[in-house]
């Protein structure tokens, strides 16, 4: 499984917020470290995932919706 990060910009972005102001109620003091997790540069924790999660709205039950699935081709049931 792999964080869908199109999907935790697209819910914050939705909820109207900035990277700005989602950095501040992740507590930190810039947009920075938020922003390089949105974009893929630095891996987002479970933690921080289930905080952001929060703050979007969903609860921990509902993380699921954050993450892809990622099975390789030659794994993949092939469809008769």
């Amino acid at each position: 499984m792999n964080v869908d990060l199109r999907r935790l910009k697209a819910e914050r972005v939705a909820n109207g917020l900035t990277q700005d102001e989602m950095a501040i109620r992740m507590g930190w003091k810039s947009r920075t470290p938020y922003a390089k997790r949105e974009l893929g540069l630095i891996p987002i924790g479970a933690d921080e995932l289930a905080k952001a999660a929060e703050i979007l709205g969903y609860d921990v039950n509902s993380l699921n919706i954050f993450f892809t699935i990622t099975v390789p081709d030659r794994e993949q049931k092939q469809s008769a």
